[in-house]
């Protein structure tokens, strides 16, 4: 099982070179010691040293799976989105039905605002893992900031069938709710979500905005009866 396990991890971590050249190949002490210092790096919040520590690795494997996923992390974090959808998308066409390259593509995307191609990515997350939850709650943001809300609706309502707790959902399903006109329904959903969560911000706010609505229409009955 052991050798098993290790040609597994051998095969992640330099999948599909194809002109794959044992001869420059670095060992596997090499390796760790570039990971070691490049997490060490990260946990300090010096992400272009932690990149940086990659290079030797990148640069002897550039098709490398888990360098380049890692890499678009470094990038991701360092904010250099352009950077990080490359890496990510060289991650996810080497193996291609990769689900955790897929959410991390999403992440440069979703700093960008690039919802369409949120969308997209996390619809094909979908189709290998129906309810990923990640895939479902990016899903629902990039529905949301398309102002597609009765297909959010429904992404949020799947969940909720099996996390019927979750306030992010909950949120969403309020939110999609406020947005279409249903404010009582979306009121008491997000009154019900402080009772999970008091620090919920978001149901705070939109409930802020529902009582100011509120008041206003009590103060407008009061001045057409005058």
């Amino acid at each position: 099982m052991k050798k098993v396990i290790a040609v597994l991890l051998f095969f992640v971590l330099y999948a599909f070179l194809g002109t794959y050249n044992f001869a420059s190949a670095m060992s596997y002490k090499e390796i760790q010691k570039a990971y070691y210092q490049s997490y060490f790096y990260e946990s300090k919040g010096d992400y272009k040293k932690a990149i940086q520590s990659l290079m030797p690795v990148y640069k002897t494997y550039p098709k490398g799976y888990t360098v380049n996923l890692r890499l678009g992390w470094l990038y991701y974090l360092l904010k250099n989105y352009a950077n990080s959808e490359a890496h990510y998308t060289t991650a996810l066409k080497v193996i291609p039905s990769s689900v955790e390259a897929m959410l991390g593509l999403s992440l440069p995307l979703m700093a960008q605002g690039r919802w369409k191609a949120v969308e997209k990515l996390m619809y094909r997350v979908l189709k290998i893992d129906y309810y990923n939850y990640y895939g479902n709650l990016r899903l629902c943001l990039a529905l949301m900031k398309q102002r597609k809300y009765s297909v959010a609706e429904k992404v949020a309502r799947k969940m909720l069938a099996i996390y019927p707790t979750d306030v992010k959902f909950l949120n969403y399903l309020a939110e999609c709710l406020y947005y279409k006109g249903k404010i009582t329904y979306a009121k008491t959903i997000f009154e019900d979500t402080l009772i999970l969560l008091p620090s919920n911000t978001i149901a705070k706010t939109y409930l802020k905005l529902i009582k100011k609505s509120e008041n206003k229409k009590v103060l407008q009955k009061k001045r057409n009866k005058k």
